[in-house]
């Protein structure tokens, strides 16, 4: 049989007066419309056309007329598809392999079908294909099921590749693309009038069952629905979609109740799904279907002769009490909502957002020790419930107080992590997407009462500061003769007490809280970094303010912070729309703070006002290495005066804290500008000045007594006394002499023979001590390059010539008192000189360069093979100044730092390490404690922690004499004159090292220890 798919594509759906048309689509066209022949007809089919019926007065051939009705032209094919096929089939292609069937007589399933009762009659003469059958492995033509509304012709099934079918039946025609909307039979079925349908039967006339093709022994293959080809939707299962509202995210869910992404969070979360919106009344409790009745007046929970039976005072006491016990019912309620549905979701691995690495922590941050509270409290409701049903008139509730409330202590700790537990919750809540969604989905639960979890957390503080006022409430209305007249006084002490302490914890804590977020927010310069310490426990805030560049600036960009410890300048930027803190200027620490104008504005306080254009300067003096001064204004002379007070009131507290000596004044308004002391020596205070040496008691007994200058001598600036030997040795002028010890008697005469020093050398300075099992006098004389060292050892016989008297007195004058002992050159500048058991140490340009007496051999104190004091050899311009034996170590003091080495020069204590805050130009040490001098202030530090203990500031100060009892430094006062301090470390309660930084405030004679490097790049 001839394959007409291509002309039928080609010529289907065309126009009236088309041309020509194949028998097989006039056929196909009119089966589509009557059906086929009933089974019981017998019709032949011959190759030529069939002779139309008597009964039809036309005539039908293959032209066909254009007054014949046709049916509407087909539309295109979806998705490109050509025209469809007939009935869903496609035309057939021939006869398979085998005989073909007798041409006169088609199969009975190839027969029209009756017509459908559903469809418009069509009186039209019956027709016979002259062609000869079709193959039998054609499928019969049932009859479709009715899908389309009546009238109009139903779909073809879809002949396409994609359509189910039998593997295991015989070869079938290709599938083509689905057809259109109508159906269209074989061209070589009949036509006939419309009958009864009946059903579908095979070639030796058998009925074929109507069945679904689920046969274990065929084959299929799906690959697409079996439907009709319609893009019409009637509806959404929304339980498999996707929310469809544009403004649902899984973080922020839309507005309805059935929405998808809900419904999967509550079956996540193994949450009871709500019901749909309805009415509500508001709850102050939670979960408990009786609340509304225990919050009725209590006049309404008790009958009238009750109500009667009291007088009116009491139904007042009685409603104040019953309020008191619902609202602590509530409160231990509200303590059970955050358990339930917070703290145990939180722990449950299966439901909890928080990382199984954090969760426990970021409960016990965010919950504290609210579960103790709960403890407490839910005994406290119980009890006063029981109270309240054993009888309805509550006699007394004091006696129930005074029991439970001295167990109050857990508010305490609660009121102290409050702040860092809502602040850990909201980063959580900003930084963690699954935990809000969690949040938003419990607080939108009924339970939660449309409060969010921040009011709750706030519930056990808020709690405790209720309670007095309801008690003082009960009181009011109670009798005097009423054990609560006593009992709730004693009650509300208790629980006032516990909420000062919660106060005072709180403000700590929030003191603490920012200054870790200030600690956090804090830029500085690249390199410039500098530890604060400020998330340490007892650093205080003690005042902030903005101040101005200029005194005619609009705006305030600097924010000032005064910490107990140091005062911080910080400039606010804003960066990308987002505020960022750069530290403006380095920190300063309060002991090396000045404020130039403190004396300036302080004793001129109610004063009139300085003109407004002036400003109101405060000027931030940092002393010591890397020290600057900052001038800023204050917009008021009162926000002026307020950081006088401020600063000036915390250093006077530090000073306090950290007095561990005692600080005398030993001579004052005596060396004025012209006669300046620049030493000291002996028992007798000897003071040597560029005008002599003046000599005084150490504690006259009269306070007019004035030092007396003993010595003519210009610009003395050392003495010292070997009162072994009686000599006096003074460097005047760049010479040092030695002078017999009576010089220092003031009544000797001037011009007497003790009052004629003998000259020893020339020298920069000296150095008296013990080396080698003798006492030596070294003598240094340097210059750019080099340094010549001169040892003398003091003669015996010069013990003696006190003695003697007169004429032999005078004969022994000439004699010499010093005698040189060795001399040695160092080929570079020094800076100090030292005595060790058989060795000089000298301080020159190289480091601590030692030098045998015996062999005169120098050597490096410090062993280079030690990588770990490559600091000290990158280091240029620093001077070493002092060395100190302690034990089997050696300290090592420089103009920058200080540390400890061995004997064989190696570092000892690697992690200790003391930067000085200032340049140091002499050192004392004052076990345990080691001072630096510096012009400007004196550097007192732990020598086993290295902490700062204390800091004095003063002018032009310079160290005289160091003992073991104690420290003597001149400085010059306001009034330009020299005063002569004394540090008496003995008069002072010592702390062990470590403790003197922990006893705070409580105990001022306890220094703070501040680290080494707190304040240093």
């Amino acid at each position: 049989m001839a394959d007409y798919s291509a002309q039928q594509g080609r010529e289907y759906g065309r126009p009236a007066n088309y041309g020509h048309t194949s028998d097989f689509q006039r056929d196909a066209a009119f089966n589509n419309i009557f059906g086929a022949r009933p089974a019981d007809r017998s019709q032949t089919m011959t190759s030529q056309s069939f002779q139309r019926p008597p009964d039809r007065a036309a005539t039908m051939s293959s032209q066909v007329s254009d007054m014949m009705q046709r049916m509407p032209p087909m539309r295109p094919g979806a998705n490109g598809y050509g025209s469809p096929q007939p009935n869903g089939f496609p035309p057939p292609r021939g006869p398979p392999d085998g005989p073909a069937p007798p041409r006169g007589q088609p199969q009975n399933h190839y027969l029209p079908q009756p017509l459908r009762p559903d469809r418009r009659p069509y009186n039209m003469p019956q027709r016979m294909d002259p062609r000869g059958m079709p193959p039998p492995q054609q499928y019969p033509n049932k009859p479709l099921p009715q899908r389309l509304p009546p009238g109009h012709p139903g779909p073809a099934l879809n002949s396409d590749a994609y359509r189910s079918q039998s593997l295991a039946s015989a070869p079938r025609p290709q599938m083509y693309p689905p057809g259109g909307g109508y159906n269209m039979n074989p061209a070589h079925t009949f036509r006939q009038a419309p009958y009864v349908n009946q059903a579908r039967t095979t070639a030796q006339g058998r009925v074929v069952p109507e069945r679904l093709r689920d046969s274990q022994a065929e084959v299929y293959q799906f690959r697409e629905t079996l439907m009709e080809d319609s893009t019409e939707v009637n509806g959404v299962f929304t339980l498999l979609t996707e929310c469809y509202s544009p403004t649902c995210t899984r973080d922020k869910l839309c507005y309805s109740i059935a929405c998808p992404r809900r419904l999967e969070q509550q079956a996540r979360l193994n949450l009871k799904p709500q019901p749909g919106l309805k009415k509500q009344e508001s709850k102050t409790s939670l979960h408990d279907d009786n609340d509304d009745d225990e919050k009725k007046l209590w006049i309404m929970t008790v009958s009238k002769e009750i109500a009667d039976s009291i007088t009116e005072k009491e139904k007042k006491r009685q409603e104040v009490i019953s309020e008191l016990m619902y609202t602590e019912r509530d409160f231990v309620k509200d303590l059970e909502y955050l358990r339930d549905f917070w703290m145990k979701p939180l722990r449950n691995p299966t439901t909890s957002p928080i990382p199984e690495h954090r969760r426990e922590k970021f409960i016990r941050t965010v919950f504290s020790n609210c579960q103790e509270v709960y403890k407490v409290n839910a005994r406290l409701a119980e009890s006063l419930t029981r109270r309240q049903q054993v009888e309805p008139v509550v006699a007394n509730v004091g006696d129930i107080f005074l029991e439970y409330v001295p167990h109050f202590a857990p508010f305490i700790k609660y009121g102290a992590n409050q702040l860092f537990g809502k602040y850990e919750f909201e980063h959580e809540k900003k930084t963690n997407p699954a935990f809000a969604r969690f949040v938003e989905e419990v607080e939108r639960m009924k339970e939660s009462r449309k409060l969010e979890l921040n009011g709750y957390l706030t519930k056990p503080t808020t709690r405790l500061a209720r309670y007095p006022l309801l008690l003082e409430n009960v009181l009011k209305y109670t009798a005097d003769d009423n054990p609560d007249k006593n009992d709730i006084p004693k009650a509300i002490v208790i629980i006032k007490d516990t909420l000062s302490k919660v106060n005072i914890e709180s403000g700590k804590a929030e003191n603490h809280f920012n200054l870790v977020q200030l600690n956090r927010d804090l830029k500085f310069r690249p390199g410039e970094y500098v530890d604060l310490k400020l998330t340490e426990e007892n650093r205080q805030l003690i005042f902030k303010g903005s101040l101005k560049k200029t005194p005619t600036d609009n705006t305030s960009d600097i924010q000032a912070y005064l910490f107990d410890h140091a005062v911080l300048l910080v400039r606010i930027k804003t960066v990308n729309k987002k505020e960022e803190m750069k530290v403006y200027k380095k920190p300063i620490p309060l002991e090396l703070l000045v404020i130039t104008q403190m004396e300036e504005v302080l004793p001129k306080q109610g004063a009139k006002a300085e003109n407004k254009q002036q400003g109101y300067p405060i000027t931030f003096k940092h002393l010591g290495k890397g020290g600057y001064e900052q001038t800023l204004y204050a917009s008021t002379q009162i926000s002026q005066e307020k950081w006088m007070k401020h600063i000036q009131t915390q250093q006077r507290n530090l000073r306090d804290r950290s007095n561990i000596f005692t600080k005398d004044i030993v001579c004052e308004g005596f060396f004025n500008q012209s006669i300046k002391v620049n030493c000291y020596g002996g028992r007798k205070l000897a003071y040597g000045t560029d005008f002599g040496v003046y000599v005084a008691d150490r504690r006259p007994r009269d306070a007019s007594i004035k030092p007396k200058r003993v010595l003519e001598c210009k610009a003395v600036t050392q003495i010292d006394v070997l009162e072994q030997h009686q000599i006096l040795l003074v460097l005047s002028d760049k010479t040092m002499y030695s002078y017999p010890l009576e010089a220092l008697d003031p009544d000797e005469n001037q011009g007497s023979a003790s009052k004629r020093g003998r000259k020893i050398c020339h020298a920069n300075f000296f150095k008296a001590g013990v080396c080698v099992g003798q006492h030596l006098v070294c003598c240094v004389k340097t210059s750019a390059l080099s340094t010549t060292i001169k040892v003398y050892e003091p003669m015996e016989n010069m013990a003696k010539k006190s003695k003697k008297t007169g004429f032999s007195r005078m004969l022994a004058g000439g004699q010499d008192v010093l005698k040189p002992y060795k001399e040695f050159y160092i080929p570079t500048e020094s800076t100090s000189i030292h005595f060790l058991r058989s060795k000089l140490c000298v301080g020159c340009a190289k480091g601590f360069e030692v030098v045998s007496l015996e062999t005169l051999e120098t050597q490096s104190l410090l062993d280079q093979a030690d990588t770990s004091l490559d600091f000290v050899a990158r280091r240029e311009n620093i001077k070493p100044i002092h060395i100190e034996r302690l034990s089997s170590e050696f300290l090592l003091c420089y103009t920058d730092f200080s540390f400890f080495v061995n004997r064989n020069g190696w570092r000892a204590r690697p992690d200790w390490k003391i930067t000085w805050e200032g340049t140091p130009q002499a050192f004392a040490i004052f076990n345990p404690y080691i001072l630096a001098f510096e012009p400007s202030f004196i550097e007192i530090r732990h020598m086993e922690t290295g902490m700062l203990v204390h800091i004095l500031t003063a002018k032009n100060i310079r160290m005289l004499h160091s003992s073991t009892r104690e420290i003597l430094y001149a400085y010059e006062d306001e009034m330009g004159e020299d005063t002569i301090a004394s540090l008496d470390f003995w008069s002072r309660p010592q702390s062990p090292p470590g403790q003197q930084g922990q006893q705070g405030q409580q105990q001022p004679s306890v220094p703070p220890q501040i680290p080494a490097q707190s304040f240093s790049p």
